[in-house]
């Protein structure tokens, strides 16, 4: 019998250590290291295996030119949000990691992706919750179909068991790191056990060409639970993220080998489930019945998909020494460039005010052409001067006050058109080979910020 060996790893990064110790030397974090038993019958097996796999001789390679380039096919979802976010639709063979924090609806999206696939056999693995629970999520979300297999196993032999049974289309696995292998010798959760149990699915779905989705925790600090080994062999790894106090939630692109990284999806948590929102530039600017200072609407671009978002700013002077930075969905270090900017080019006295600034409806934006947006909301609201709602800006700030451009302008002006805006404030260098003709909307072109804010205060 084969002596049974143990090791500390790190359940934070997996660094192996021979002995526990306190502290992390490769990831600085504290108490994180577990005690994990190698050897014995797991490390038979996986001899074993690798004896069976040099017989058969594996794979065969072949040269590049030989092989077929053929377009790939996906599959076509109900979820027109889900499929953008994918690059057009789910990849056969595919493995799709999907993470956020917990209430934030990745089991909802992934039962809502389950029981609309009524055409497909679908297997949703629940590792967290019991067959009968789920089923109270399925009456709730309104939604039922005969090709919906669901299955409360967290060992992986018994559910590859259930998958040679079923021979499903589409597998969900809700969450991986409840599930264990018996090849390894530790608890479920820990770096080997998430690390094994995705090579093995990962190893299913290339096989047999089917999609699969993981649904994973996340850490305290917002990064995916496990080794971060995980991210690197799954194909797509999306994050689901929003404020669980507002209803709107986002599904961002975080990595895609079949498609673009700059995708979203946007959806509305209502009491029936995930719906999915075509138009999010009508939810993320509010309905007012009249102007108010300190709001500006700016067109950004996220992947594909032109949005206006709204940019509300409360400038008001600082009851204490130092006065307040604050800002919720805008990068706060560019909010503290910005209002240098406005300090020094613009002499606008900003330094003895307390700032706050909010992107309406929850969302994050880090894109530099709502920079323009930005210092006209600081501005109406230092001024206390309401700037029209049937204004729209697009165009990034320098440090020396000037208007810089911004790529594809025109999406940008013909969303908000369609949105029935009057006038966009663009910059004079995104005026060349733009025909200005085939837009309703007045285009507002400035090279300096100086003179943006002389056309809006007069």
């Amino acid at each position: 019998m084969a002596k049974i060996k143990s090791v500390y790893v790190c359940q934070s990064c997996g660094t192996q250590s021979p002995k526990w110790i306190g502290k992390c030397p490769a990831c600085d974090e504290w108490n994180t290291y577990v005690e994990e038993q190698v050897g014995g019958a797991a490390e038979k097996e996986l001899t074993n295996w690798r004896e069976e796999g040099a017989k058969t001789g594996g794979s065969k390679a072949v040269r590049l030119h030989e092989i077929e380039a053929n377009s790939e096919k996906r599959i076509i979802t109900y979820d027109q949000e889900l499929n953008r976010v994918l690059g057009g639709g789910i990849v056969h063979g595919s493995m799709v990691l999907i993470g956020g924090e917990p209430g934030i609806g990745k089991s909802t999206l992934m039962l809502q992706l389950a029981l609309s696939s009524k055409r497909l056999k679908v297997l949703y693995v629940s590792g967290e919750e019991s067959q009968q629970q789920i089923k109270m999520r399925a009456q709730r979300i309104g939604q039922s179909s005969e090709n919906c297999f669901i299955l409360a196993e967290t060992s992986t032999q018994n559910i590859f068991n259930h998958i040679r049974e079923i021979q499903p289309h589409i597998l969900v696995i809700d969450s991986i790191q409840t599930l264990s292998t018996p090849r390894i010798e530790s608890a479920a959760g820990s770096v080997s056990q998430v690390r094994e149990c995705t090579a093995e699915l990962l190893k299913f779905a290339k096989e047999s060409n089917t999609p699969v989705f993981l649904v994973g925790h996340i850490t305290k600090e917002g990064g995916l639970a496990g080794p971060k080994v995980l991210e690197h062999m799954v194909d797509t790894v999306l994050q689901f993220e929003g404020d669980r106090h507002l209803a709107y939630r986002i599904l961002r692109t975080v990595k895609n080998r079949f498609g673009s990284t700059s995708e979203l999806g946007i959806y509305e948590m209502q009491s029936t489930g995930l719906r999915e929102v075509s138009n999010p530039s009508e939810i993320l600017i509010s309905q007012r019945e009249e102007d108010s200072p300190g709001v500006a609407i700016g067109a950004s671009i996220e992947g594909n998909r032109p949005l206006l978002i709204e940019i509300q700013s409360l400038v008001s002077t600082a009851s204490y020494g130092t006065p307040q930075r604050n800002s919720n969905g805008f990068d706060g270090k560019r909010l503290n460039m910005l209002l240098a900017v406005l300090e020094k080019r613009g002499g606008f006295r900003l330094s003895s005010q307390d700032v706050f600034l909010n992107v309406a409806g929850g969302i994050k934006i880090e894109e530099p052409a709502l920079d323009l947006a930005v210092c006209a909301s600081l501005v109406s609201g230092l001024h206390d001067s309401p700037i029209s709602d049937q204004t729209a800006f697009a165009a990034e700030v320098g440090l020396g006050g000037e208007v810089r451009a911004v790529n594809r302008i025109e999406n940008r002006i013909s969303e908000a058109e369609k949105l029935g805006f009057k006038e966009i404030f663009i910059s004079k260098y995104n005026m060349k080979g733009l025909d200005q003709k085939k837009y309703s909307i007045k285009i507002r072109a400035f090279s300096r910020l100086t003179d943006v804010f002389g056309e809006l205060l007069g």
